[in-house]
C-alpha cells in the first residue's frame, strides 16, 4: 500500500518546512521550530531514529528487487496518492520522494519510497536559502564581461525550485603497476656544433591509492555535465536520512543503479589516480602511459540525497537554465553574449597580440 506523510506543526497543524539557515523545521504558520530529531516517522509509524546499512557494488536488492526493477527503467507511469491534510487527490511520477500537494500546500513526504532498502544512508541538508538567490546571482553574472549591455535590468528570473537529487558515493581502492614512456632531452655544444641528445626510459610505477565519496548522480532525467559541475559537495556535513529534510522540497529517488554509474566512477577515479602518478615524473618530457595494470577493489557505494536549486532566466525572449549546489551557492548555466562585446574583446585581443608581436621582432632584428 502506498503511504505519504505530510509533516504538520503539533501545535497549530500548518504545514512544516526545513529551514537551511537555522539547520531545524520550522512552522509556516505560528512560527514554531522543532529539531530534526524531533520529526520523523519508522514505517510503523512511530517516532524513532533507525539506521541504514550502506549497500556494496554488486548488492543484493531482496524484497524490493522487483519494485526497483520497474523504476530504475524510467518509468513514465503515475501514481495516485492521497493528500493526508485535505484529500486531495496527487499525482506523480514513480519516482518522486517529496512533493507539495497543489490545493492546500502541504508538505508531502512518500514515506514508502524512502523506507527499508529504498531508505538514503545519508542526506546534504540544503544551507543556502532561497533568500540567498538573488545576491548569489548577481555575483555570478559580476565578473561575466561579455553579458549584453541591458541584461541587469532586461533579465528576469524564474520559480526556483530546491530539489534533493540521488547521488552515489563510490568509495575503493585503486592499486597496481603502471608503465610509462617518458623522454629527456639534453642541449650541448660540442666545439663548432649545436648537439641535442634526446635519452629514452621506461618508467614503472607501482601502488596503491584510498577513494571515498566520488558522486555520480542517480536521476536518469538530470544532465550528468551538470551535476558533476556543481561540485565540490562537502561531504563532512552529510547527516542521517530523515524526512524532515525533505519538508518544502522536491526529492527524487534514484531511476539508475550502482552498477549502471559505476563506469563513470571508475573513469573519474582512474583519471585522478593517472594524474598523480605522472605527477611523480618530474624532470622528463613528452611522458605517455604505455600500460595500465591498475585494479579497482575494497568497492563500496553509498545511497545519498544531495541539494541542488534549479532556476530559469528569461531575456530578450530566450529561456536559459540554471542550477545551483544547495550547499555552497556555485552557480552553472548558460548566459547571453554581446555580439557587440564579443567582436571588440576579439579586435582588442587582436591588436595587443600583435602589437607585442610587433615590439617582439623589432628588439630582436635591431
Amino acid at each position: 500500500m502506498n503511504q505519504i506523510e505530510d509533516y504538520k506543526c503539533p501545535q497549530c497543524t500548518a504545514p512544516l518546512s526545513f529551514d537551511p539557515e537555522t539547520g531545524k523545521v520550522v512552522c509556516q504558520n505560528c512560527g514554531a521550530t522543532y529539531d530534526i530529531s524531533q520529526l520523523h516517522y519508522s514505517e510503523s509509524g512511530g517516532a524513532t531514529v533507525g539506521d541504514a546499512d550502506s549497500v556494496s557494488l554488486g548488492f543484493d536488492w531482496g524484497n524490493f528487487a522487483e519494485q526497483f526493477s520497474h523504476i530504475a527503467q524510467g518509468s513514465d507511469e503515475m501514481i495516485v496518492y492521497n493528500c493526508e491534510n485535505c484529500g486531495a487527490v496527487i499525482e506523480c511520477d514513480a519516482n518522486t520522494v517529496a512533493t507539495k500537494c497543489p490545493y492546500c500546500d502541504s508538505n508531502i513526504v512518500i514515506s514508502d519510497r524512502v523506507k527499508g532498502g529504498l531508505k538514503p544512508n545519508a542526506i546534504l541538508p540544503f544551507r543556502i536559502t532561497p533568500k540567498d538567490l538573488p545576491d548569489a546571482v548577481n555575483r555570478f553574472y559580476g565578473d561575466k564581461k561579455l553579458l549584453p549591455k541591458n541584461f541587469f535590468d532586461a533579465n528576469e528570473l524564474g520559480k526556483v525550485q530546491g530539489i534533493y537529487v540521488p547521488f552515489w558515493l563510490y568509495s575503493c581502492t585503486a592499486d597496481g603497476p603502471v608503465e610509462l614512456s617518458a623522454e629527456n632531452v639534453l642541449s650541448y655544444r660540442d666545439g663548432n656544433y649545436d648537439c641535442v641528445e634526446t635519452r629514452h626510459y621506461r618508467l614503472i610505477r607501482d601502488g596503491s591509492m584510498q577513494f571515498a565519496n566520488i558522486p555520480c548522480d542517480a536521476s536518469i532525467k538530470m544532465d550528468n555535465d551538470l551535476m558533476d559541475s556543481l561540485e565540490p559537495f562537502d561531504f563532512s556535513d552529510l547527516q542521517e536520512f530523515n524526512g524532515a529534510y525533505l519538508t518544502g522540497y522536491v526529492a527524487e529517488r534514484f531511476d539508475s543503479t550502482p552498477d549502471q554509474e559505476l563506469s563513470r566512477a571508475s573513469d573519474r577515479l582512474m583519471s585522478s589516480a593517472l594524474d598523480v602518478i605522472a605527477s611523480t615524473c618530474a624532470g622528463f618530457t613528452n611522458v605517455r602511459f604505455t600500460n595500465n595494470g591498475m585494479k579497482i577493489t575494497d568497492a563500496d557505494v553509498k545511497y545519498v540525497l544531495l541539494p541542488v536549486y534549479l532556476f530559469n532566466s528569461s531575456y530578450d525572449g530566450k529561456e536559459y537554465r540554471y542550477a545551483m549546489n544547495g550547499q555552497t551557492g556555485k552557480i552553472i548555466g548558460d548566459l547571453p553574449i554581446s555580439k557587440e562585446k564579443k567582436s571588440a574583446y576579439f579586435w582588442k585581443t587582436f591588436a595587443i597580440t600583435f602589437l607585442i608581436i610587433f615590439l617582439l621582432a623589432f628588439f630582436m632584428l635591431r
